[in-house]
């Protein structure tokens, strides 16, 4: 019978990051002859787990479907922790064993996945850093950092935005406020200037990730694969050329892989997102915007819009230029998708939210017949 150690110097501590916690949550199925194992990789109904072995580890091949839910959300990903039997679960002779059933996660970012339903997919599980990669070799969008940051904040994780490919950039000047206009799409996170290619950025990285487990986050063609080179000094991951005409990466990630750091802890390297749809993340969006929302506090109607009401604080702050309009539009547009994606799971809430765009609508129509009538401007107390 597998007994399970709860210290320090279990296989799966040092480098995979199982611990007490874990260990606990796994009490109940260590007396039926389970091992615990970390999910390295996933792939058509079947998973790459890495388990005990003696002092060591080593990576075992097992089935899904006895934990296939109807849920994409609650399907094994990489970095999931699993309940395998590698005794009495053997599928074939090209099986070692079957997932009896995933630990609870501590953390998981989630998107909404890109298809025409409402669905959820699970990016990565139990992370403690989530690395927001975006290319310098291109205009740097502010809007897909707001839209990541958001994510990582909702799911548990600790975000950091690097700035890839910072060497194309010659200009000191540029590049700093190339970083100053992140920080302030991304209030209370790191960001860095990096480039793979020089190291420039690079210090203290692996020294942040040791003994934890981090994701790389980013489109195509944001040098996700060459930064993990870089983490690792070697080449553990396809790299190839973007393409000229638009920028955009090859897919040379084609799985989410957990890779173990030369210090200790693990990445976890994820293909390109084209597309990264909200995802439930009404407390990732208040975060990434909180200058918005402390500015909403001063409004005269706790249900203001920021549209067309009078005594709008938000409004007054980007007359006044100290909130920039693109970042109020992108606060209004994330909340809208996120109340859009929410709404189609639950009929009450759908209900609320019409609700609540007629009486706005209205207000919106008493407001211009004002301003007609009147001549003035919202907000002139006249």
């Amino acid at each position: 019978m597998f007994a399970l150690p709860l210290s320090a110097t279990h296989p799966l501590t040092a480098d995979y990051g199982w611990d007490d916690g874990f260990a606990e949550l796994f009490t109940p199925f260590a007396g039926q002859g389970f091992v615990p194992g970390r999910v390295a990789r996933v792939d058509r109904g079947r998973v790459d787990a890495v388990v005990p072995d003696g002092d060591g580890v080593r990576t075992v091949l097992a089935d899904t479907a006895l934990v296939a839910t109807g849920d994409p959300t609650r399907v094994p990903c990489t970095g999931d922790w699993a309940v395998l039997d590698l005794e009495n679960g053997r599928v074939g002779d090209h099986l070692d064993g079957v997932v009896r059933a995933l630990l609870p996660r501590r953390t998981a970012v989630l998107r909404s996945a890109s298809s025409k339903r409402s669905e959820g997919q699970v990016l990565a599980a139990n992370v403690e850093y989530a690395v927001v990669a975006v290319s310098l070799a291109e205009a740097l969008d502010l809007d897909r950092v707001e839209r990541f940051v958001s994510l990582v904040w909702e799911s548990g994780a600790q975000p950091l935005v690097l700035l890839t490919k910072a060497d194309l950039v010659t200009d000191p000047a540029t590049l700093g406020h190339l970083v100053a206009d992140a920080q302030l799409a991304a209030p209370g996170v790191q960001v860095r200037a990096v480039s793979a290619t020089t190291g420039d950025g690079l210090d203290g990285l692996s020294a942040l990730f040791a003994g934890t487990t981090s994701v790389l986050l980013g489109r195509s063609g944001a040098g996700k694969s060459t930064l993990a080179n870089a983490l690792f000094g070697a080449d553990v991951q396809d790299v190839r050329a973007v393409r000229d005409q638009d920028g955009k990466g090859r897919h040379t990630t084609t799985t989410r892989d957990l890779l173990v750091l030369p210090g200790g802890g693990v990445l976890i390297d994820t293909p390109g997102l084209r597309g990264v749809g909200m995802w439930d993340a009404e407390a990732g969006l208040s975060r990434t915007f909180s200058d918005v929302e402390e500015l909403a506090e001063r409004c005269r109607f706790h249900d203001c819009a920021h549209e067309v009401e009078p005594g709008c604080a938000v409004q007054f702050a980007v007359e006044s230029g100290e909130l920039a309009p693109r970042r109020l539009e992108s606060y209004r547009k994330l909340r809208r998708e996120n109340q859009r994606i929410v709404a189609k799971t639950d009929a009450r809430l759908r209900a609320e939210i019409r609700r609540d765009w007629k009486q706005k609508q209205a207000l919106g129509r008493h407001m211009t017949e004002r301003k007609r009538g009147q001549g003035t401007g919202w907000g002139t107390g006249r």
